[in-house]
């Protein structure tokens, strides 16, 4: 899995959050134009890899594009902390509600990718059961310990892929026993035995075939959820549920799932491109 290190410092974003603390959202909201401007200058890794990406898409790439690309994901990633501060000022809105909501309330997998508000979705209000978040966090200490440090308003757990597969495996299982929502990406993969291919914009890319496996073993189903900024503290949610065929074997149900999954990611990135957070080749060969 390609991993890329959380940008910023702890002590930035906590200038931020105090920032907000005394100014409010709109304040930071604008703030992030001048912030923007110095990783447009000085990210230029980021910049490389976006350029692949716009080409895969077959859309133009200049400076304009990359820094209102960069300014998204901005908003996005302080929107992840502010969340947690004050969940109830953010809009998530559906074409239905309930359909989600039902699903979450019981034992699922809620299958993310890193697009848009994805780290702000777990304060969502429509997520009431507990959620267990799997993930091999990449974020800077202490940009963490500022997270950790801030009480979520929501009942959320994190399985944390570093105390090795075994252990992850035990938790997932056990979350889903006890009736309770499991969130995982689907876009990168833990290791390279996860890893599965397959078309991605006229390419093949490696996406995480772990989500699948597990709907598949425990008979759950997997809920696709993309978080799409539309405004200021306002988000939309496209999803999509996907049941698992058990009529098929393992492999080719999986193969299935993942097809229905990359169409829906494809569909929702040409129509929002510069919500897109992977921020390396990720077509790259090996």
């Amino acid at each position: 899995m390609a991993e890329t290190i959380q940008r910023g410092s702890g002590w930035s974003i906590g200038l931020v959050l105090f920032l907000y603390r005394l100014f409010g959202y709109t304040f930071i909201y604008y703030l992030m134009y001048p912030v923007t401007f110095f990783y447009f200058i000085f990210a230029g890794n980021v910049k490389a890899s976006l350029k692949i990406y716009y080409e895969h898409l077959g859309l133009p790439f200049d400076n304009r594009i990359y820094y209102t690309h960069l300014r998204t994901f901005a908003i996005c990633m302080v929107d992840r902390f502010i969340t947690r501060i004050d969940p109830e000022s953010y809009t998530y809105v559906y074409e239905n509600r309930e359909m989600p909501r039902e699903i979450l309330r019981h034992a699922s997998i809620l299958l993310q990718s890193h697009f848009g508000g994805w780290a702000a979705s777990s304060n969502s209000s429509n997520i009431q059961n507990r959620l267990n978040i799997v993930m091999r966090e990449v974020m800077l200490k202490d940009i963490k310990k500022i997270e950790n440090g801030i009480a979520s308003k929501r009942d959320v757990r994190v399985i944390d892929l570093n105390q090795g597969t075994i252990s992850a495996s035990v938790q997932i299982a056990n979350a889903l026993l006890d009736d309770e929502v499991v969130a995982m990406m689907g876009d990168r993969a833990a290791t390279k035995k996860a890893e599965i291919e397959i078309d991605f914009l006229g390419e093949l890319a490696r996406f995480n075939k772990s989500p699948f496996q597990i709907a598949y073993k425990m008979k759950k189903p997997i809920l696709v959820y993309f978080v799409i900024l539309i405004g200021m503290r306002r988000y939309r949610v496209e999803y999509l549920k996907i049941e698992m065929d058990q009529s098929k074997d393992e492999e080719e149900a999986i193969l299935k799932a993942l097809r229905s999954y990359v169409d829906l990611y494809e569909k929702i990135i040409r129509a929002y491109p510069n919500q897109w957070f992977n921020f390396y080749d990720f077509w790259e060969k090996r």
